[in-house]
């Protein structure tokens, strides 16, 4: 049997038990759902992994649980690092839910991921162009291209906004500098 064939068979006879049984161990739903996606993710990396368990749902079990119990260190060491002091929320960089910010990740989610993730990297991450190169994987060339293209998308997109807003000064401020 083909390995994708059997992931989905486990998936569909066993998928709502491991989030049921996650969520009894979690207490939180979509936590019990994140965990076992996880797990059948991990399956779906190594498919010849799975073929040779003699019961796949429980080393999917298995590996939701402990998908489940490194999260929740992680967590617990952030409540922990918070709580003693040492990490300090940074109040005035969290931005709000301004309409023009609603309209502007509205038009992003417009863009092929490249480039959304280009200038999400660049102009929210303000990242330089050779770093974003490099977390992208590709040339600053590309980044150059990808950043171009993607202003005029965006203009294009937020043209029903409200002209003279801050999105769309953003928008033309950044297609002057191109």
């Amino acid at each position: 049997m083909d390995p994708q064939e059997q992931i989905r068979q486990v998936y569909a006879a066993s998928a709502a038990r491991l989030v049921a049984q996650a969520y009894a161990m979690t207490g939180d739903y979509a936590e019990a759902q994140d965990v076992v996606q996880e797990a059948f993710v991990r399956a779906l990396a190594r498919p010849g992994q799975l073929r040779q368990v003699d019961n796949p749902e429980a080393w999917l079990r298995t590996v939701a649980l402990n998908v489940a119990r490194s999260r929740f260190r992680r967590r617990s060491l952030l409540h922990r690092i918070a709580r003693s002091g040492r990490l300090h929320p940074a109040e005035q960089s969290t931005p709000g839910l301004s309409p023009d910010h609603v309209a502007l990740v509205a038009a992003l989610q417009k863009l092929p991921r490249p480039a959304r993730e280009t200038v999400v990297l660049h102009h929210l991450a303000d990242l330089p162009v050779t770093e974003v190169a490099v977390a992208m994987g590709c040339s600053v060339e590309a980044v150059k291209t990808r950043l171009v293209r993607a202003r005029r998308a965006l203009a294009g997109h937020l043209a029903e906004t409200e002209p003279g807003g801050p999105v769309h000064t953003l928008v033309e401020r950044e297609a002057r500098h191109a």
